[in-house]
């Protein structure tokens, strides 16, 4: 299962450290590794369709007891309805195993499923849960109607008794009162009647469907917690432990649906099990156009993409099926330090760009968070709490990510604070933001509408989502500049005329959008020294004041 290089390696130094998972810049045995698989991928055409729908595989450079320096291959999830694939390592349980207790298992469930469906689509059902239907409309209706006439009713009553009516007329306006609400008494117990009497004929079919649904439940759960049970994995100290209790131990939850089954823990997990020793890994998306696409609108492949990934980019492990178990299987191994945790060197101080009674606007360094994380790092949050220990609020008015710089809007008091907030909300804030892309683009200025929602499996990854995503606009215009990066990429001023979380981040790297990343984005696009987006400039009237602010501070890029 191990593959040894094409090529001499020799003049490639190895690793001091093992690859942090979850930001990391490729090796260049990782890289060398990739090709090498990339091209094999590119003879197999009889995975070319599930292929042009895109799928992660990974490379770990490993040390065999014999000293050779190799790697390992491994793809996330199957491949073709499999999970054993020749020159790619074995999965850490094989759920498609036909003789497992997973397929038996998961037979049973599709075999409740599809009497759930046939219950439901039963005539006999169909017709009573129309009839009840009906009847609660027809029934509404009348309730409706007969609520409308009292209030009517009621009005009239009473400009008659401003008229002085006679005791005669206000006992009858009385009985008339009391007749209605009657009336209506009576059609509400008529319509329970006959609801009752249309439920328990329903409760033939939905009895059983219940039991169906609380059987298929337990059936579920009991499956669900064997196979992560049976998802055992190893680290470098020799140790073993299921993800069902990696899961509950690091982050206090069930794993997610699809844990165990990426490329990283099944190449750790083959590497222990063979006595390897890894040395380095890296992930990337293969999402090749099929040929007759490729010939026929003439588009490079680099620019399809799924999920915001790019084909044949490299990308960090996914945080939110991964990373605990990575957490565990890295135990024994000398890792590289988080990057993420190397806050910006600031010794208590940061820059101030404006500030008066209420409000402060500071020049956040990439590299900082704004408010503070899991880890207790220095953010701008923290570093105004000691400057400004009086202060009342929340001090942080919007957020920047931790790989933007620029300016960043801290409220004094609470009070403002909470008006600031109303200006972002309503987009009463103009904002500029300054990038540059890895890349060029033809139009020189322009609008981006894609609708954005985080990706549940990997998060805090975000993705262009038509059905759930909320809308984000981005106007654009490429700046007039003679900076000496201008070689390197496009210079772009980028106005966000909505707040969504990567917005700027996700609209230039989507094929739909500007389908160029921002240079060094380690998610949408390639990684660099760092981020290349600031925010220049803020434009507002001053909640207190009311006279326009206006702050700005170039990028230093």
């Amino acid at each position: 299962m191990i593959h040894y290089f094409q090529s001499s390696i020799k003049e490639i130094a190895l690793p001091d450290r093992f690859t942090y998972p979850f930001c990391y810049t490729p090796h260049p045995l990782c890289i060398k590794a990739a090709e090498e698989v990339q091209d094999y991928l590119r003879t197999q055409e009889q995975w070319a369709d599930e292929l042009a729908g895109g799928k992660m595989f990974g490379v770990l450079i490993v040390r065999t007891t014999n000293n050779e320096i190799g790697y390992l291959v491994a793809f996330s999830g199957n491949l073709a309805h499999n999970n054993k694939h020749e020159s790619f390592v074995s999965p850490v349980f094989d759920l498609l195993d036909p003789k497992g207790f997973f397929t038996a298992e998961e037979k049973l469930i599709s075999d409740i499923n599809e009497e759930i469906d046939k219950k439901q689509k039963d005539e006999g059902h169909t017709a009573l849960m129309e009839q009840l239907a009906e009847v609660t409309r027809l029934y509404t209706q009348k309730i409706d109607e007969a609520k409308a006439e009292m209030k009517q009713a009621k009005a009239e009553r009473d400009n008659r008794r401003k008229a002085n009516p006679d005791e005669k007329e206000l006992k009858n306006m009385i009985r008339d009162s009391q007749f209605r609400k009657a009336e209506l008494k009576r059609l509400e117990r008529d319509m329970q009647k006959q609801l009752d009497l249309l439920r328990e004929q329903l409760s033939i079919y939905t009895d059983e469907i219940g039991r169906l649904k609380e059987e298929r439940k337990k059936r579920s759960f009991a499956l669900q917690r064997k196979l992560f049970d049976n998802f055992r994995v190893l680290n470098a100290k020799g140790e073993e432990q299921g993800l069902y209790d990696i899961f509950e131990r690091y982050a206090g939850k069930l794993p997610p649906a699809g844990a165990g089954e990426c490329a990283a823990p099944k190449l750790l997990q083959y590497a222990y099990k063979s006595q390897m020793r890894p040395i380095a890994m890296a992930e990337f998306w293969w999402e090749p156009l099929p040929h007759h696409i490729q010939s026929e609108k003439k588009k490079d492949p680099d620019s399809t993409t799924k999920k915001g990934r790019r084909h044949g980019h490299y990308y960090p492990a996914c945080k939110s099926k991964c990373e605990p178990i990575l957490d565990f299987m890295m135990q024994g191994l000398c890792v590289e330090d988080n990057p993420l945790n190397k806050s910006a060197e600031l010794c208590g101080d940061i820059e101030v760009i404006f500030e008066d009674e209420w409000i402060v606007i500071v020049n956040k360094p990439a590299g900082i968070l704004s408010v503070p994380g899991k880890n207790n790092l220095d953010s701008v949050y923290s570093l105004m709490r000691k400057r400004y220990p009086d202060a009342s609020g929340p001090l942080i008015v919007h957020r920047l990510d931790m790989d933007t710089s620029g300016l960043l809007i801290v409220a004094k008091t609470k009070d403002v604070h909470k008006e600031m907030q109303k200006l972002f909300a309503s987009g009463k804030i103009e904002k500029c933001y300054i990038a540059i892309l890895n890349g060029t683009i033809d139009s020189d200025e322009g609008e981006i509408t894609l609708p954005i929602c985080p990706d549940p499996e990997d998060r805090p990854r975000q993705i262009v989502s038509y059905k759930h995503g909320k809308p984000a606009i981005t106007k654009y215009k490429k700046e007039n500049s003679t900076s000496p990066t201008d070689a390197a990429g496009e210079r772009l001023l980028l106005y966000p005329q909505t707040g969504r979380t990567h917005q700027l981040r996700v609209h230039s790297a989507h094929p739909n959008g500007l389908n160029t990343p921002i240079k060094g984005d380690r998610l949408y696009g390639t990684p660099s020294d760092r981020l290349y987006l600031h925010a220049k400039s803020l434009r507002f009237i001053h909640p207190i004041t009311k006279e326009v602010v206006f702050a700005e501070k170039d990028a230093n890029f």
